[in-house]
């Protein structure tokens, strides 16, 4: 049984409205043959219907507190409806051959690659990139924020062949848009099996980590991917709130420093110690830990004398379209 949040289906959006305005956008909703669901304060219809209700609204000047959803998302104050038209663009993008894959390489001290983190980008109907600092917020805007990790996620896992048999993929989710992991999730976890891809290669990565408000969802979901063999990792480690706690409570296999904390951490007694913090912790739980945006070799060497494990940044290679065929990046040329 598919899980409705993960699908792509028609919006339903109902509008918190006066009693008083609700009679009357019966009428013409009546007139219009428009579907409506009115349950008191409460109007549901679909999308065309929605964009000529707030017309209305607009025109005879009566959205004072008048508020919006999306599905099961949030209210919204009606003033950002005019976002979520204007993102509609993302909506015919939701699918698999808008999606590239790129790889970016995670080493060990020695260069050894030891895995890739997979990113997705993405590419319109005229084959022109949209990033995901474009792509994501649009669809959180349009409420396809499910849909959209899940089809990153299908697509990463289907992309692990190409990696050396030895080499983990990290492949990031958002937590908040998992509402039951046993249906949200069973989609990735058996395409894994269908592949014969060892469950201890993939390493999901939470990510907008400091945005996680409910952690008992979060152990939820990560217990299901223990579960069926999967590791996790935490990433942004050290920036938003509570950290080091939050890390304490989900004892995670892999966690990975915030690059605000690397960047120039070689001279930054202040970043110094959040990094030296994180590793105390590490050792308590047996974590690996890794370096997330590294750029200088100065950041790197300060970071692997303070025994960190792993590595990841434009150091040693951006993320690209396939992943490297060597098994090593040679230090020596950094």
């Amino acid at each position: 049984m598919p899980c409705p949040h993960c699908t792509i289906v028609g919006h339903k959006i109902t509008f918190c409205l006066n009693k008083t305005i609700i009679t009357l956008i019966k009428k013409h909703f009546d007139h219009q043959g428009f579907p409506m669901e009115v349950n008191e304060h409460y109007l549901t219809t679909h999308e065309q219907a929605a964009r000529e209700l707030v017309d209305f609204l607009e025109a005879t000047k009566l959205t004072t507190d008048v508020t919006f959803k999306i599905n099961n998302y949030d209210w919204l104050p009606i003033i950002d409806f005019h976002k979520y038209v204007e993102a509609s663009w993302v909506d015919d993008l939701l699918f698999e051959p808008y999606i590239r894959m790129h790889f970016q390489p995670i080493i060990k001290s020695d260069g050894n690659i030891f895995a890739y983190e997979m990113l997705s980008r993405f590419v319109d109907k005229k084959g022109q990139t949209i990033y995901p600092n474009v792509m994501f917020p649009a669809a959180k805007v349009r409420g396809r924020t499910f849909a959209l990790d899940r089809i990153c996620r299908i697509h990463a896992v289907k992309q692990v062949k190409k990696l050396l048999p030895n080499q983990k993929a990290f492949i990031n989710f958002i937590p908040t848009s998992i509402y039951t992991p046993e249906y949200c999730l069973k989609t990735t976890t058996d395409l894994a099996n269908a592949l014969d891809i060892d469950s201890s290669r993939f390493v999901f990565e939470v990510v907008e980590t400091e945005q996680v408000k409910d952690t008992g969802h979060l152990k939820n979901i990560l217990s299901y991917y223990q579960s069926n063999g999967f590791l996790y990792a935490l990433d942004d480690v050290g920036s938003g709130y509570n950290t080091l706690t939050f890390l304490e409570e989900l004892k995670p296999p892999f966690i990975k420093l915030d690059l605000t904390f690397v960047r120039n951490v070689h001279q930054d007694p202040e970043k110094q110690h959040i990094a030296k913090e994180i590793l105390k912790l590490r050792d308590t739980f047996g974590a690996m830990a890794l370096a997330e945006g590294v750029e200088t070799v100065a950041e790197f060497d300060w970071l692997k004398s303070a025994g960190f494990d792993l590595f990841q940044g434009y150091l040693f290679g951006r993320p690209e379209k396939e992943p490297l065929k060597e098994a090593t990046i040679d230090l020596k040329k950094l």
